[in-house]
């Protein structure tokens, strides 16, 4: 039963969740307060959890509820949920392990506290954490996944949203069919920095990559079915894939990535990232490219290629979009996302389907009710269309170029500095972070538990593990580094391996 109240001139209405996950003792009871605002219910429910982290009934380590029961709870769909906790885990107050659900951050109380929010989440900051009294302030956020919003230019970033806001109102439902001048946009835009010819009308848009998979799994029927997943891989996907019923199968990834020869004829479809594998970093080669979209143009395999963050690489040629390969377009979903090239907040992702997908695509997005803002949509056409995209990927490939090579550097000589056999680093070519490889013999869930014990947030390859076994080492991300503080990190970070190398 829903009890309405005010507190601080807002209102709210307050339930009692109860949450029964593994290794709970005995339950964990939520008192969630939902803001009565116009705010999309995604970011209310996002905030109201946040309040439980600030004032200390949700702790670090401490799991959520399942999506499921919290939305049976709220008596609210299960998407909701999931885009709140998917909006909690990009904003680094909570990680999602397969197997292990979501939990709290380390440092998410602290981040809580220091960044009080009204009624939308906001991304954790660059700067130190104000450290509650007795809690060692986090002076480094290594946490992957976040570009710096802070490279955007203001005047552009302005401009787009005022020609937006400008635009006539209309009393159109949002739709897959919806927005146009987005669709339009992108297709020029990714005709000429990923090599991918597409139709206006071939493109989806939708609000996230979250929807992307959720509506993706529903238009080709992978419910109950195998669909290959890297090892380790990116966690959030998983856990979407996981929740929307199919049976994800684990492939070890290469240096090279995911491996067509490890597919089955059983395969429904497979995700990967080949750009720059997640979180492992490697580039999947052009060979491989190729074989492994033949193969599935073969076999009748969905290939679902998450092109997360292809626009940044470093002193490598560009590879060639999957879609854009030979025979990619009969079974290559493309799914590309404005989250990692401009900021997590804008919720905008886009979907080019295979042919005999697209129907099915639209009734499943449409079935959903899952929809963009059409302003926002409005704005971020205008962003590229007026060049301001652009402009901002050659600044932001600068910075985050420089950010990269003073971190790198940084991390070489803490390495070379003593004899650190079975450490190295790996992803350095491309993307937005780098990975601190460490011997099977150290327990990189306990390095990365002292780092924050030292100020330095970064999790570990634990995080994207589903097994015991796998590759052990740091997820360290640097777009939001500054190059004065590299040293710094890289220092605090190599006494905390040292330590563990023996």
């Amino acid at each position: 039963m829903w009890i309405s109240f005010q507190i601080h001139n807002h209102h709210y209405r307050q339930t009692s969740i109860v949450g029964t996950m593994p290794r709970i003792s005995p339950e964990l009871h939520l008192t969630l307060r939902l803001p009565d605002t116009d705010a999309p219910l995604r970011h209310r429910i996002a905030e109201s959890i946040l309040d439980e982290i600030r004032v200390g009934r949700l702790r670090p380590g401490d799991p959520l509820p399942s999506s499921r029961a919290l939305a049976a709870h709220l008596t609210v769909a299960r998407a909701s949920v999931v885009d709140a906790y998917d909006e909690l885990c990009s904003s680094g107050y909570a990680n999602a392990r397969a197997g292990s659900g979501t939990r709290i951050a380390p440092g998410a109380d602290v981040a809580a506290r220091a960044h009080v929010a009204s009624h939308t989440v906001t991304r954790t900051s660059d700067r130190a954490f104000a450290a509650a009294p007795g809690t060692p302030a986090a002076r480094w956020d290594l946490t992957p996944g976040h570009p710096d919003p802070a490279l955007i230019s203001t005047v552009d970033w302005r401009r787009a949203w005022r020609t937006a806001a400008a635009a006539a109102v209309t009393s159109d439902v949002p739709s897959p069919g919806a927005h146009p001048e987005l669709r339009r946009s992108l297709a020029v835009h990714l005709r000429r920095t990923r090599g991918i010819a597409a139709r206006p009308s071939e493109l989806v848009i939708v609000p996230g990559v979250a929807a992307a998979l959720r509506t993706l799994v529903a238009a080709a029927e992978l419910g109950g079915r195998d669909v290959v997943f890297e090892e380790p891989g990116y966690s959030r996907a998983r856990t979407v894939l996981d929740d929307s019923g199919v049976r994800t199968r684990s492939v070890s990834v290469d240096g090279d990535g995911l491996d067509p020869a490890l597919l089955r004829a059983t395969d429904a479809a497979a995700y990967c990232t080949p750009a720059h594998q997640y979180p492992m970093g490697a580039r999947m080669p052009v060979g491989r490219r190729a074989r492994l979209v033949a193969d599935a143009a073969a076999s009748g395999t969905v290939i679902i290629e998450d092109d997360y963050d292809g626009e940044f690489r470093y002193d490598v040629s560009a590879l060639p979009a999957l879609r854009s390969i030979d025979r990619g377009p009969e079974c290559v979903a493309y799914v590309g996302t404005a989250s990692k090239i401009l900021t997590p907040s804008i919720r905008v992702a886009w979907v080019i389907a295979p042919p005999a997908l697209r129907q099915g695509l639209v009734r499943a997005l449409d079935a959903s009710g899952e929809a963009c803002c059409a302003t926002t949509a409005l704005a971020l056409a205008h962003f590229i269309d007026s060049g301001a995209l652009s402009r901002h990927l050659a600044r932001a490939s600068r910075t985050y170029s420089a950010r990269r090579a003073a971190f790198v550097t940084a991390l070489q000589q803490q390495l070379s500095a003593v004899d650190t056999d079975g450490a190295g680093l790996a992803g350095i070519e491309a993307g937005l972070h780098v990975v601190l490889t460490l011997p099977d013999s150290v327990d990189d869930v306990a390095v990365s538990a002292e780092l924050q014990d030292h100020g330095v947030t970064v999790p570990s390859l634990a995080d994207y593990r589903t097994t015991a076994g796998g590759p052990r080492g740091l997820v360290c991300g640097y777009a939001r580094l500054p190059e004065s503080q590299a040293r710094g990190a890289a220092e605090a970070i190599g006494r905390v391996v040292r330590r563990h190398l023996g």
